[in-house]
């Protein structure tokens, strides 16, 4: 079984998945120019062969609170593409709309998916 078709199953999928979400305030004004940004430059992360898939949510509770979620093969993978000078250039991208922001990464333990 693969690491997606663990994930997509339901299946037990420990340490098939890592996890990593960014927790993002934007200035306010500026969400849409981020969202675009974020879209138009969502090739960098996408583009790794580690990476399974990637999100960006704008939360329903919080004014200028967007999350950005992506999936990898492994840990190792993602610390790998993390040291990288395409993910550096990405990050400067996005920092001018950012007023502050998290990072919280973790491994998927079940997904129930349809």
């Amino acid at each position: 079984m693969t690491q997606t078709e663990a994930v997509v199953s339901g299946r037990p999928a420990e340490g098939t998945v890592f996890r990593v979400m960014l927790r993002m305030q934007i200035h306010p004004g500026m969400e849409r120019e981020f969202e675009r940004v974020w879209h138009d430059t969502s090739g960098v992360i996408g583009g790794n062969p580690a990476n399974i898939g990637q999100w960006l949510l704008r939360s329903a509770e919080e004014e200028s609170v967007y999350y950005i979620m992506s999936d990898w093969v492994d840990e190792p993978s993602f610390r790998a593409f993390e040291g990288t000078a395409e993910h550096v250039e990405h990050r400067v991208k996005l920092h001018p709309y950012r007023s502050n922001g998290t990072m919280t990464a973790m491994n998927v333990i079940y997904a129930l998916c349809r």
